[in-house]
């Protein structure tokens, strides 16, 4: 590696790491790191961070050279931490926030009742509109304190690391599904659905719908009385 490359490399390490890795998508990109690509690259202003906040903006200034500058409110303001919050009673078990959540704070089984981990959630609010039943509310965490005051440099390692173990296991397993996609044509065989309770996994998967719709109704119609 040429020693411009590696003096890019650790620049881009560095704006990697002075964002509060929320993985909230607020910024208009998919993940943290994307959003530093971008800065790094010269694609994307530094102030698309609310999580960072004015905090935030300003380390990224010191790291780029760009001007600090106030959040551009296109990208949402800045505000104290926000906690997920499942209401027992609502919820259907029907696994889409844990689905949704980048850093695998939710935890829970299908048709069960699922809860967040207070401490690991980073308030990306990912959660909020994969719910079908809107049983999940956000509770301010962090009263009084916003951007990198309500949010420390151990929790945003933290995060970052549980979102890259997710990636690499949901990247493991489309590897390990497309293997047994290609074995299984190499053999001329066709691909046998796993099993799940005695039936195809398809005919669960479609029965787990139905369920979820009619949870759905009754919560929907619950809420109407």
């Amino acid at each position: 590696m040429s020693p411009g490359a590696q003096a890019g490399s650790t620049r881009l390490e560095a704006i990697d790491a002075a964002l509060p890795q929320t993985q909230c998508t607020r910024c208009g990109f998919p993940d943290c790191r994307a959003y530093a690509e971008a800065i790094d690259a010269g694609l994307a202003g530094i102030d698309r961070c609310p999580p960072g906040g004015a905090e935030g903006v300003a380390r990224l200034a010191a790291l780029t050279g760009q001007p600090a500058g106030p959040l551009a409110p296109a990208h949402g303001t800045e505000g104290p931490r926000r906690l997920a919050v499942i209401v027992e009673a609502a919820c259907i078990g029907c696994t889409r926030c844990i689905e949704a959540c980048p850093v695998d704070c939710i935890v829970g089984a299908a048709r069960q009742m699922h809860t967040v981990i207070e401490s690991l959630c980073t308030g990306c609010e990912l959660c909020l509109p994969a719910c079908p039943v809107d049983c999940i509310l956000l509770e301010d965490a962090t009263p009084g304190l916003s951007g990198w005051a309500a949010w420390s440099p151990v929790q945003a390692a933290q995060a970052q690391s549980r979102y890259r173990a997710r990636q690499h296991r949901r990247e493991r397993d489309h590897r390990e599904q497309n293997a047994r996609l290609e074995a299984a044509g190499a053999s001329g065989a066709r691909p046998q659905a796993p099993m799940a309770s005695g039936q195809p996994v398809t005919a669960a998967a479609e029965a787990q719908q139905a369920a979820i719709q009619a949870a759905v109704a009754r919560a929907r119609a619950l809420r109407g009385r």
